[in-house]
């Protein structure tokens, strides 16, 4: 991560031990470490962040996430297990940010590039004066692979969202009252310039472990994370690896609110 006096951008990492449908997901071991082990040592590569918030429930049963993250080295805040919009406005209000990512904790292959290109895109579009409220790449238009998501957004648009939202759906999925509303918020779509939307690379299902852990055992290497390009190449030498969990359906697919999960 770059060096920083001040974390004033953060990623707030969502994560929770009570997945519906694959529970304790993101402390299946993957490697030397887990699946959210491999995500944090990737959001470590980034050179635009400051730093790395696991924001996890209250809950007694999410206490194994709060050891994680301190054998992770990186920060930890427990806030209110369904409201997820309440949790990261507390989360960025506690560590002072200005800028939030949001990502989820499923994504073991996530790309910090990705990331770095977005955050400085950010980052230049609002200075001297704030000209973009919320940029992402996946829920205006996906053109990356499911497990790349992330969303990025100032703290006054996430202020903003936690005093407005009132639908059940805003506050469990953090972002929707942002993006359905570009009356109220200025907001940028972050695009591929190859449509890369039909890779799915979550850990959500029985299936998408397979494939994940069948992906890292083929090119887990122990000097650095391996990059999407690798993995796309492997993907095009082996093309039946994807069909492991090409018929896995994203849970509440058919609305946007639900691009990632804890």
């Amino acid at each position: 991560m770059g060096a920083s006096g001040r974390m004033k951008t953060a990623a707030i990492v969502q994560a929770r031990m009570s997945s519906t449908r694959l529970p304790g997901k993101v402390l299946f071991p993957l490697g030397n470490t887990t699946v959210l082990g491999q995500l944090i040592a990737r959001l470590k590569q980034s050179q635009q962040l400051g730093g790395v918030i696991i924001a996890v429930p209250e809950s007694p049963k999410d206490e194994p996430l709060v050891r994680e993250a301190a054998n992770l080295g990186v920060e930890c805040f427990r806030g209110d297990e369904h409201d997820l919009l309440d949790r990261f406005y507390a989360a960025a209000t506690e560590f002072g940010l200005e800028t939030i990512v949001r990502i989820t904790s499923d994504c073991p292959f996530f790309d910090p590039y990705v990331l770095d290109e977005m955050l400085v895109h950010f980052a230049a579009a609002n200075e001297p004066e704030t000209t973009i409220d919320y940029s992402t790449n996946c829920t205006l238009k996906r053109t990356y692979p499911r497990g790349l998501d992330a969303e990025v957004f100032t703290f006054e648009a996430l202020e903003r969202t936690f005093n407005e939202a009132q639908q059940p759906l805003e506050r469990e999925h953090v972002t929707p009252y942002m993006y359905t509303n570009p009356d109220r918020f200025r907001l940028d779509s972050h695009e591929n310039e190859t449509d890369l939307s039909h890779h799915r690379w979550v850990v959500d299902t029985a299936e998408d472990w397979r494939f994940i852990y069948r992906v890292h055992e083929l090119l887990n290497r122990p000097d650095r994370p391996f990059t999407t390009a690798e993995l796309l190449e492997l993907l095009e030498r082996e093309p039946e690896l994807a069909g492991m969990n090409a018929e896995v359906t994203q849970k509440n697919a058919d609305n946007r609110f639900a691009h990632g999960n804890e």
